[in-house]
Protein backbone atom coordinates (compact mmCIF):
# COMPACT_ATOMS: atom_id res chain seq x y z
CA UNK A 1 0.00 0.00 0.00
CA UNK A 2 1.36 3.42 -0.96
CA UNK A 3 2.02 5.98 1.78
CA UNK A 4 1.12 9.51 0.71
CA UNK A 5 3.52 11.94 2.38
CA UNK A 6 3.45 15.68 3.03
CA UNK A 7 6.75 17.48 3.68
CA UNK A 8 6.30 20.35 6.14
CA UNK A 9 8.85 22.95 5.04
CA UNK A 10 9.93 23.73 1.47
CA UNK A 11 13.27 25.41 2.10
CA UNK A 12 16.69 23.92 1.49
CA UNK A 13 16.27 21.34 4.22
CA UNK A 14 12.85 20.37 2.90
CA UNK A 15 14.29 19.84 -0.55
CA UNK A 16 16.94 17.49 0.85
CA UNK A 17 14.17 15.54 2.60
CA UNK A 18 12.22 15.42 -0.67
CA UNK A 19 15.26 14.07 -2.49
CA UNK A 20 15.72 11.36 0.16
CA UNK A 21 12.08 10.29 -0.10
CA UNK A 22 12.32 10.22 -3.90
CA UNK A 23 15.46 8.07 -3.68
CA UNK A 24 13.63 5.76 -1.26
CA UNK A 25 10.81 5.43 -3.78
CA UNK A 26 13.32 4.68 -6.54
CA UNK A 27 14.72 1.91 -4.32
CA UNK A 28 11.29 0.32 -3.96
CA UNK A 29 9.64 2.03 -0.98
CA UNK A 30 5.89 2.55 -1.43
CA UNK A 31 6.05 6.32 -0.96
CA UNK A 32 4.33 9.07 -2.93
CA UNK A 33 5.12 12.74 -2.28
CA UNK A 34 1.88 14.69 -2.21
CA UNK A 35 3.61 18.05 -1.79
CA UNK A 36 5.12 20.56 0.59
CA UNK A 37 3.40 22.88 3.03
CA UNK A 38 5.24 26.06 3.98
CA UNK A 39 4.24 29.35 5.62
CA UNK A 40 6.22 31.35 3.04
CA UNK A 41 3.45 32.36 0.64
CA UNK A 42 6.00 33.24 -2.06
CA UNK A 43 6.61 29.51 -2.51
CA UNK A 44 2.96 28.59 -2.97
CA UNK A 45 2.13 27.31 -6.44
CA UNK A 46 5.74 26.49 -7.28
CA UNK A 47 7.15 23.02 -7.92
CA UNK A 48 10.43 22.05 -6.23
CA UNK A 49 12.05 18.82 -7.44
CA UNK A 50 8.80 18.49 -9.37
CA UNK A 51 6.86 18.37 -6.09
CA UNK A 52 4.22 21.12 -5.58
CA UNK A 53 4.10 23.61 -2.72
CA UNK A 54 0.44 23.36 -1.78
CA UNK A 55 -0.11 26.06 0.84
CA UNK A 56 0.34 26.99 4.48
CA UNK A 57 1.04 24.48 7.24
CA UNK A 58 -2.42 25.19 8.63
CA UNK A 59 -3.89 23.82 5.40
CA UNK A 60 -2.75 20.29 6.22
CA UNK A 61 -6.22 19.11 7.17
CA UNK A 62 -7.41 19.94 3.64
CA UNK A 63 -4.76 17.80 1.88
CA UNK A 64 -5.28 14.05 1.66
CA UNK A 65 -2.24 12.24 3.09
CA UNK A 66 -1.15 9.35 5.27
CA UNK A 67 2.02 10.69 6.90
CA UNK A 68 4.19 13.77 7.29
CA UNK A 69 7.78 14.69 7.99
CA UNK A 70 8.73 18.08 9.41
CA UNK A 71 11.65 19.34 7.34
CA UNK A 72 12.65 22.46 9.25
CA UNK A 73 16.34 22.88 10.09
CA UNK A 74 16.00 25.05 13.21
CA UNK A 75 15.73 22.60 16.11
CA UNK A 76 13.44 24.69 18.32
CA UNK A 77 11.07 25.55 15.47
CA UNK A 78 11.05 21.92 14.36
CA UNK A 79 10.02 20.98 17.89
CA UNK A 80 7.23 23.56 17.97
CA UNK A 81 5.78 22.56 14.61
CA UNK A 82 6.18 18.83 15.24
CA UNK A 83 4.48 19.11 18.62
CA UNK A 84 1.52 20.99 17.19
CA UNK A 85 1.04 18.47 14.39
CA UNK A 86 1.64 15.50 16.66
CA UNK A 87 -1.02 16.74 19.07
CA UNK A 88 -3.36 17.09 16.08
CA UNK A 89 -2.96 13.36 15.45
CA UNK A 90 -0.54 13.38 12.51
CA UNK A 91 1.52 10.28 11.71
CA UNK A 92 5.26 10.83 11.19
CA UNK A 93 7.42 9.02 8.65
CA UNK A 94 11.23 8.69 8.55
CA UNK A 95 13.35 9.80 5.59
CA UNK A 96 16.38 7.50 5.37
CA UNK A 97 18.62 7.72 2.33
CA UNK A 98 19.29 4.31 0.71
CA UNK A 99 23.05 4.92 0.97
CA UNK A 100 22.97 5.30 4.76
CA UNK A 101 24.54 2.41 6.71
CA UNK A 102 22.58 1.59 9.85
CA UNK A 103 23.16 -1.34 12.19
CA UNK A 104 20.10 -3.60 12.50
CA UNK A 105 19.70 -3.04 16.25
CA UNK A 106 19.63 0.76 16.06
CA UNK A 107 16.41 2.21 17.48
CA UNK A 108 15.06 5.10 15.39
CA UNK A 109 12.24 7.37 16.55
CA UNK A 110 9.56 9.14 14.49
CA UNK A 111 10.09 11.86 11.89
CA UNK A 112 13.84 11.20 11.67
CA UNK A 113 15.96 12.28 8.68
CA UNK A 114 19.13 10.31 7.88
CA UNK A 115 21.02 11.70 4.89
CA UNK A 116 23.25 10.20 2.22
CA UNK A 117 26.31 8.25 3.41
CA UNK A 118 25.55 8.61 7.11
CA UNK A 119 26.75 5.70 9.28
CA UNK A 120 25.02 4.65 12.51
CA UNK A 121 26.61 1.81 14.46
CA UNK A 122 25.28 -0.82 16.81
CA UNK A 123 23.50 -0.06 20.07
CA UNK A 124 22.59 3.51 19.16
CA UNK A 125 19.30 5.19 20.11
CA UNK A 126 17.94 8.02 17.94
CA UNK A 127 15.08 10.15 19.26
CA UNK A 128 12.15 11.69 17.42
CA UNK A 129 12.64 14.35 14.72
CA UNK A 130 16.45 14.03 14.75
CA UNK A 131 18.57 15.09 11.75
CA UNK A 132 21.62 12.98 10.93
CA UNK A 133 23.07 14.97 8.07
CA UNK A 134 25.21 14.08 5.08
CA UNK A 135 28.22 11.87 5.75
CA UNK A 136 28.10 12.00 9.54
CA UNK A 137 29.24 8.99 11.55
CA UNK A 138 27.57 7.92 14.79
CA UNK A 139 29.54 5.17 16.45
CA UNK A 140 28.40 2.41 18.79
CA UNK A 141 26.03 2.92 21.72
CA UNK A 142 25.36 6.60 21.14
CA UNK A 143 22.22 8.33 22.40
CA UNK A 144 20.85 11.14 20.23
CA UNK A 145 18.01 13.03 21.89
CA UNK A 146 14.90 14.25 20.11
CA UNK A 147 15.19 17.29 17.81
CA UNK A 148 18.99 17.16 17.81
CA UNK A 149 20.91 17.90 14.60
CA UNK A 150 24.16 16.11 13.80
CA UNK A 151 25.54 18.23 10.94
CA UNK A 152 27.37 17.08 7.78
CA UNK A 153 30.76 15.47 8.36
CA UNK A 154 30.43 15.17 12.15
CA UNK A 155 32.13 12.21 13.84
CA UNK A 156 30.75 10.91 17.14
CA UNK A 157 32.88 8.28 18.88
CA UNK A 158 31.44 5.45 20.97
CA UNK A 159 29.14 5.99 23.96
CA UNK A 160 28.50 9.65 23.14
CA UNK A 161 25.30 11.37 24.28
CA UNK A 162 23.84 14.32 22.41
CA UNK A 163 20.83 15.49 24.39
CA UNK A 164 17.52 16.96 23.28
CA UNK A 165 17.61 19.85 20.83
CA UNK A 166 21.36 20.22 20.53
CA UNK A 167 23.29 21.09 17.38
CA UNK A 168 26.65 19.47 16.65
CA UNK A 169 28.11 21.70 13.92
CA UNK A 170 29.59 20.73 10.59
CA UNK A 171 32.89 18.87 10.68
CA UNK A 172 33.12 18.66 14.47
CA UNK A 173 34.08 15.61 16.52
CA UNK A 174 33.29 14.25 19.99
CA UNK A 175 35.60 11.81 21.76
CA UNK A 176 34.28 8.63 23.45
CA UNK A 177 31.92 8.83 26.38
CA UNK A 178 31.25 12.56 26.35
CA UNK A 179 27.88 14.30 26.66
CA UNK A 180 26.51 17.38 24.94
CA UNK A 181 23.73 18.77 27.13
CA UNK A 182 20.23 19.81 26.14
CA UNK A 183 19.81 22.66 23.62
CA UNK A 184 23.54 23.24 23.37
CA UNK A 185 25.67 24.09 20.32
CA UNK A 186 29.02 22.62 19.28
CA UNK A 187 30.48 25.03 16.72
CA UNK A 188 31.73 23.92 13.33
CA UNK A 189 35.08 22.13 13.45
CA UNK A 190 35.20 21.85 17.23
CA UNK A 191 36.65 18.83 19.04
CA UNK A 192 34.75 18.02 22.23
CA UNK A 193 37.02 16.44 24.84
CA UNK A 194 34.86 17.02 27.93
CA UNK A 195 31.15 17.21 28.69
CA UNK A 196 29.19 20.23 27.48
CA UNK A 197 26.54 21.51 29.94
CA UNK A 198 22.96 22.25 28.96
CA UNK A 199 22.32 25.50 27.06
CA UNK A 200 25.99 26.09 26.30
CA UNK A 201 27.92 26.97 23.14
CA UNK A 202 31.45 25.62 22.75
CA UNK A 203 34.00 26.07 19.96
CA UNK A 204 37.63 25.36 19.12
CA UNK A 205 40.16 22.55 19.40
CA UNK A 206 39.77 21.42 22.07
CA UNK A 207 36.27 22.86 22.49
CA UNK A 208 35.98 25.65 25.06
CA UNK A 209 33.08 27.55 26.59
CA UNK A 210 31.87 30.48 24.45
CA UNK A 211 28.61 31.56 26.04
CA UNK A 212 25.40 30.48 27.70
CA UNK A 213 22.33 30.18 25.48
CA UNK A 214 18.85 31.59 26.14
CA UNK A 215 15.72 29.59 26.83
CA UNK A 216 13.55 32.32 25.29
CA UNK A 217 12.87 30.59 21.99
CA UNK A 218 12.42 27.21 23.64
CA UNK A 219 9.88 28.01 26.36
CA UNK A 220 7.09 28.33 23.80
CA UNK A 221 7.73 24.86 22.37
CA UNK A 222 4.81 22.54 23.04
CA UNK A 223 5.12 19.19 24.75
CA UNK A 224 5.08 16.29 22.30
CA UNK A 225 2.43 13.74 23.16
CA UNK A 226 2.75 11.19 20.37
CA UNK A 227 1.99 7.61 21.29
Amino acid sequence: MTTNVIIVGAGGHGQVVADILLRMADAGANIRLVGYLDDDSHLHGHRILNVPVLGFIRDIENVLHDAIIVAIGDNAVRRQVSARLCNAGEHFINAIHPSAIIAPDVHIGRGVMICANAVVNTGTEIGDNVILNTGCTVDHHNSIGGYAHIAPGVHLAGNVTVDVGSLVGIGSAIIPGKRVGEWSVVAAGAVVTRDVPDLTMVAGVPARFIRRLSLTTLESALEVKCK
